[in-house]
């Protein structure tokens, strides 16, 4: 969140940040957000009976806002299909692997565990099934003989900075579009493979 904020400050991006929501109040972008003097919310999932209410709530705070884009960054909770349905075509997640391999959780470890040579993350709009969206953008990095889950994932969150921040932009500029057979088209054919070389 933080990443995309100053991006979109230092770059000019033809676009607000119009709001950082949470659902957990303590978070900490909220506290850094509202020094910025950006709108800010929590909507508690601890405060509602299941995920149909929370999701409802989630949606009533952030229509106030009334965004082009709804973009998800560290919001670790499984969206009901009733919510991602309401954002068709304007939801967007990071997930911290190369989609479609590992989706869900401990990626990294999923990957040591398998032995693959680059590790990386996914740029890609929200649809039912989870962490297998149309894809926008992504991100490599290679997978050293000494990594460990946190080192992987230490490496992975610097090219999550380069990929996210460019397709969001994108998005803003209106360059992104879905095909008929929901691949992703970016107008002006930008490089959408950010890479991270060893070392």
């Amino acid at each position: 969140m933080v990443a995309l904020v100053e991006a979109c400050k230092r770059e000019g991006w033809p676009a607000d940040i119009v709001a950082v929501i949470a659902n957990k109040p303590d978070a900490g972008g909220l506290a850094w957000a509202r020094e910025r003097g950006l709108a800010t919310a929590a909507v508690n999932h601890r405060d509602y009976e299941g995920r149909d209410a929370f999701d409802a709530a989630l949606a009533t705070e952030i229509d106030r806002h009334a965004p082009d884009f709804v973009i998800l960054a560290g919001f670790m909770r499984v969206l009901t299909p009733a919510f991602v349905n309401h954002y068709a075509g304007r939801l967007v997640n990071i997930h911290p692997s190369l989609l479609p391999a590992f989706p869900g959780l401990h990626t990294h470890a999923q990957a040591l565990a398998t032995g693959v040579r680059v590790h990386g993350c996914t740029v890609h709009f929200v649809t039912p099934l989870l962490d297998h969206g149309p894809i926008i953008a992504q991100g490599w990095v290679p997978v050293l003989a000494a990594d460990t889950p946190d080192s992987l994932a230490e490496r992975v969150l610097q090219v999550e900075h380069l990929a996210y921040p460019a397709a969001v932009r994108w998005l803003a500029e209106g360059r992104v579009s879905m095909t008929a057979d929901h691949r992703v088209e970016v107008r002006g054919e930008p490089d959408r493979l950010f890479g991270l070389a060893a070392g």
